[in-house]
């Protein structure tokens, strides 16, 4: 199995496969807009912004697991772009630890361990995929986005 052979949900509802960002460097974050960590939505809005154009996406992926996300993905998603100006690509509500998973992160957490484990322990982890769906590196709550912006760049040289 690969990342490519998942499926996500956009906020809409829209079912897309991952496949179709083959070639590309994705940050995959599970993210939640009454968070501490919130304001790193602007991080991640402008490191997107700043390598969109060489292949770099951002996947946020809101999840109530942690008691801190409104109630509906277009809402997570309105909020984030009214108050953060987020132009990636926004996700549905999905479960990021436990039975309930979704596949992305259950397949994410497999391939990257955290520091006490493979669950996710908070809002705001992230994932760094190459350009073959390979998990690059896993980052933490409190890594903000620019702080390995390094990290980003020699993946898409």
């Amino acid at each position: 199995m690969s990342i490519y052979d998942i499926n996500v949900k956009l906020e809409d509802g829209t079912e897309y496969s991952l496949d179709c960002y083959k070639g590309k460097v994705l940050l995959i974050v599970n993210t939640a807009t009454k968070c501490g960590f919130t304001p790193q939505f602007e991080d991640l809005e402008g490191l997107y912004k700043k390598y969109k154009q060489d292949d770099f996406v951002v996947l946020g992926f809101p999840s109530n697991q942690f008691h801190q996300e409104v109630d509906s993905a277009t809402a997570a998603a309105e909020q984030c772009r009214l108050t953060y100006g987020v132009t990636f690509p926004m996700h549905e509500i999905v479960n990021v630890n436990g039975k309930d998973a979704h596949q992305l992160f259950k397949y994410l957490t497999s391939q990257s361990k955290g520091f006490l484990g493979n669950s996710i322990k908070w809002n705001f982890t992230k994932f760094l995929v190459d350009q073959n769906g390979e998990v690059v590196k896993r980052f933490g709550s409190k890594d903000k986005p620019s702080s390995f912006e390094g990290e980003i760049q020699k993946l898409l040289k």
